[in-house]
């Protein structure tokens, strides 16, 4: 039997093994290497010893990458401060030929800097028994100093061959070529546009709207429009993922808004990530190409954020060391110790019941997205199958607490881009830690129910203090959102949803007037009594106590049962007649009126679409932060309102203006590339707006499926 046989490394003699071939096994020696049929490569990355120090402390934090034919197939987790690492972890790769051996690097992460080398080997596929295990012991070597000893890796491995598209292949790394593959990043890009200078006036009044564009890889970013000027004042933050170990080019351009045609090209100019020094901040002037004028920018290189994809035997949060490390990091007690880093969110994506059947043979091969905010990893596809298991778990740092995780199960075709078949959107404040759930999956816009279930069970970690503080930020803005269109549904949806909070007010007007005119004596004599008594005494902090007030009233409803929230059915049917306009515009998307012929009228539309969203939402996330909709944020309105009443009771008004003053008039020469944001309009951004709360409503799961409930410690 071939139970554990020596490899070479890539700089030494070719893979031999010293034992003979059984003869019940059949040997891929023999197979020639031109047979074009498939195999799928089991691995399982048992554990290294005597790895090679790389850490002043005379330690490494190793991890491994396996590549085939130059491409990287996976990346194991990283083990920190450890010679004798176990990682235990198994990879399922697609082989299409032989020929290329599987490459085996190892690594120290370092971070914020290049991680460094630590010896490599490779694994000849041909030397491989089909349909048999077996227990490799890889020597590591490095090409430049091949007398070094550097360890040795332990791996198990089967190679079985793929037979035609019969066989039910239940677990692959091979995903949807039109789809993002599902890479984990190696840092990140943080991007400051502060402004443009002397840009070219590409308008008939000597001026431009000018807007600029970044690419970098997949990822797309545009910023907001400066109406009627040449020298646009920004101030907008965003990150890019950084993929490449080397670096990569971003691809700026400029641009000027035209209404009615297309938008006329400004100038062009690029920033090579390669020749920026890690963890710390640019200042980059760069000169438009193709055009005049200059941008400038501030870029900054960090290392990457903890974000990973394991097998759901080997996760961070069952070791229970990991454990209370992780916990400790989000602690009470580290409370200004990096605040982006909010919190821990671990995900296992374990399988899905039911879907709905994409192909031909009433099958489909469907694989999962899991994305947080521009956070986004897949799973494997399983081919031909309605009832997948993927076993993985997926873990992201949280920067907003407020995030909403979205899981879309999609269906992968070779020809074509993938099909939907399934989402959930999930806000982290809802979620129980340690709960397996059957999700029903819901169409695109999450206003109904599509066919099948998910289960998840999913973890978060965070330091309240922390999220608090990134409440009264600018919220991060997604850079794959689509655009929106023109939709007549919307349109009415919006207007409809905006009557209601001006109705809001127009109702108070009235109900105020009817006191006026004595329309009911006692309520009015009772009114005038109020009126008179808060005139008298009048105060500035009893603004805010009012606030208060109200917030507690309404808090007290809710736990004594007499809750006056009612469910909005209105804005739900408004969604449903969205989605069928929707679904009858995908049908028919030849046969469009006129107002969609016209860009002009269409563009204003869209406008007038989205003004009315913006005010719609305005009022009814105030409405949803008095009606305790998230309970996290109505208690830090609480504390907020308590802060202030005490500081106006207690502070002579004078002094505050002064001081309100002094910090407006000297922000910019304290901070001159600060982001000019406002604190309250902050806070509402995280509150969710009618149509947000119906989106993130859970559905009831069919009686059939009954998910297995298993608690654990709520760490939330």
């Amino acid at each position: 039997m071939l139970d554990s046989c020596k490899l070479k490394s890539a700089c030494n003699l070719p893979f031999i093994c010293n034992k003979k071939i059984n003869a019940a096994g059949t040997s891929n020696a023999e197979v020639p290497l031109a047979d074009p049929g498939m195999y799928q490569l089991d691995i399982t990355l048992r554990r290294g010893q005597s790895l090679a120090a790389r850490d002043r402390g005379g330690t490494s934090d190793p991890y491994v990458k396996f590549k085939i034919g130059g491409k990287e197939v996976f990346r194991s987790k990283i083990i920190h401060k450890n010679l004798n690492p176990v990682w235990e972890e198994k990879a399922c790769i697609l082989v299409d030929h032989l020929r290329e051996p599987l490459y085996i690097k190892v690594f120290d992460y370092d971070f914020g800097l290049q991680d460094d080398f630590m010896g490599s080997a490779f694994l000849d596929l041909t030397q491989l028994e089909l349909n048999r295990p077996t227990d490799v012991t890889l020597t590591l070597k490095d090409p430049h100093y091949p007398d070094h000893d550097l360890g040795i890796i332990l791996l198990s491995v089967i190679l079985t061959p793929k037979e035609g598209e019969s066989r039910d292949v239940t677990q692959s790394l091979r995903l949807s070529d039109l789809h993002r593959k599902s890479h984990l990043w190696r840092g990140i890009v943080s991007i400051t546009l502060i402004e443009g200078r002397d840009l070219k006036a590409m308008d008939s009044n000597g001026l431009s709207d000018p807007y600029v564009k970044f690419r970098l890889g997949h990822q797309k970013y545009k910023s907001k429009i400066m109406p009627k000027t040449l020298n646009p004042q920004w101030r907008e933050q965003f990150d890019f993922h950084l993929y490449e170990e080397r670096g990569g080019i971003i691809d700026i351009t400029a641009w000027d808004k035209d209404a009615g045609k297309r938008d006329d090209f400004i100038g062009r100019c690029q920033v090579d990530l390669s020749a920026l020094s890690r963890e710390q901040t640019h200042k980059l002037e760069l000169q438009l190409e193709e055009g005049e004028g200059h941008l400038v920018l501030l870029v900054t290189l960090t290392a990457s954020a903890t974000v990973s994809i394991s097998d759901l035997s080997v996760n961070s949060l069952e070791d229970q060391k990991e454990r209370e490390e992780i916990v400790k990091r989000y602690s009470p007690l580290r409370i200004f110790h990096n605040l982006k880093d909010v919190g821990f969110l671990q995900v296992k994506v374990i399988r899905a019941e039911g879907l709905m059947a994409a192909d031909v043979t009433g099958k489909s091969d469907p694989f999962c997205v899991v994305e947080l905010n521009n956070d986004r990893l897949l799973t494997h596809t399983v081919y031909k199958n309605l009832n997948p298991e993927w076993n993985k778990v997926f873990t992201f740092n949280i920067k907003d607490i407020h995030s909403v995780l979205e899981v879309t199960v999609y269906d992968e075709d070779r020809d074509r881009s993938a099909d939907f078949l399934g989402k959930v959107a999930i806000p982290l404040l809802s979620i129980q830690n340690g709960e397996q759930k059957a999700y029903v999956l819901k169409n695109k816009q999450l206003t109904g129910p599509t066919k099948g279930v998910i289960y998840l069970e999913i973890d978060v970690i965070f330091n309240a203090v922390k999220a608090s503080l990134r409440t009264l930020i600018p919220k991060e803005q997604k850079y794959i959102e689509e655009e929106n269109r023109l939709s007549k549904q919307l349109l009415l949806r919006n207007f409809i949803r905006m009557k209601r909070c001006v109705m809001v007010l127009v109702n108070a007007a009235y109900y105020v007037n009817s006191c006026f005119d004595w329309d009911s004596p006692p309520r009015s004599l009772a009114a005038f009594v109020l009126f008179l008594f808060v005139v008298w005494n009048f105060e500035l902090y009893m603004i805010p106590l009012v606030l208060l007030l109200l917030l507690t009233w309404n808090y007290f409803l809710i736990i004594s049962g007499k809750d006056n929230r009612q469910r909005d059915t209105v804005v739900e049917d408004m969604l449903e007649d969205e989605e069928e306009e929707d679904d009858k515009d995908d049908k028919d998307s030849e046969k469009k009126g006129f107002i969609n012929k016209i860009y002009a009228i269409q563009e204003v539309c869209v406008s007038v679409q989205n003004i009315l969203d913006e005010v719609a939402s305005f009022g009814e996330r105030i409405k949803n932060t008095f009606n305790w909709t998230v309970p996290f944020l109505s208690w830090l309105a609480i504390i907020a309102l308590c802060v202030f009443t005490v500081i106006l009771y207690c502070i002579p008004l004078r002094y505050i203006v002064l001081v309100w003053g002094i910090n407006k008039f000297t922000k910019k020469l304290r901070s001159p590339y600060a982001i000019d944001n406002n604190e309250l309009l902050d806070f509402l951004s995280r509150v969710p707006s009618d149509v947000q709360v119906v989106q993130y409503q859970e559905l009831k799961p069919d009686p059939s499926h009954s998910p297995y409930k298993r608690k654990k410690n709520n760490l939330g």
